[in-house]
């Protein structure tokens, strides 16, 4: 059996086309692609979490990138009349945590990325890999 992280990922993040994600959901997500975010992946943690419905992963190259990519969420959601609830680590820019109740964006610095695992973490929630392309469909 193979226990490498990259082996742990890829079979967490096995299923490829996620249920139809609420409207605020999908757009965090094509708001994240429209900032080059990368590895975008969507947790379901519905019936798993009692705090919150979805976690939408992603990273960015550098602080600044984390940091751009979130206020791009922020700002965009907000135009929407979505507002967060709460937003942590927006000036450090190794992970940026917005918390909208009913789903949760993190974007993460690569090297934060990697040490907090958070799809090994809820590794029992199915985690979906976005693709860049069908989001911008």
């Amino acid at each position: 059996m193979n226990d490498s992280p990259e082996a742990t990922q890829a079979t967490a993040a096995a299923p490829t086309a996620p249920p139809k994600l609420p409207d605020e959901v999908a757009r965090a997500v094509d708001l994240l692609f429209g900032r080059k975010a990368h590895d975008v992946t969507v947790l379901d943690l519905r019936g798993i979490s009692s705090a919150t419905d979805w976690f939408v992963l992603a990273t960015g190259t550098s602080d600044t990138h984390v940091s751009s990519i979130a206020d791009n969420v922020i700002d965009a959601l907000k135009l929407t009349g979505t507002r967060p609830m709460n937003v942590e680590g927006q000036r450090g820019g190794r992970w940026v945590l917005v918390d909208y109740f009913d789903f949760v964006v993190h974007v993460f610095h690569p090297a934060a990325r990697e040490f907090y695992q958070l799809e090994r973490l809820w590794g029992d929630a199915p985690a979906y890999v976005m693709d860049p392309e069908a989001a911008a469909s």
